[in-house]
């Protein structure tokens, strides 16, 4: 699956994947985030986001 955007349900302390894909797109910078390095996301929200920067940039 390469270079496919991924739908993701975000959960408390993981995600599940709705559509296969590898990357999502961070809500605050719109960098591509592949799945293997996603670590900060918005359960509430249902957001991705790059790194802590972008996370506390949303807060």
């Amino acid at each position: 699956m390469k270079n496919k955007l991924a739908k993701l349900k975000y959960l408390p302390n993981n995600f599940e994947i709705l559509e296969n894909g590898d990357h999502v797109i961070c809500a605050v910078s719109g960098k591509k985030i592949q799945l293997e390095n996603l670590s900060y996301w918005n359960v509430e929200l249902q957001e991705a986001y790059f790194s802590y920067v972008e996370a506390s940039k949303k807060r």
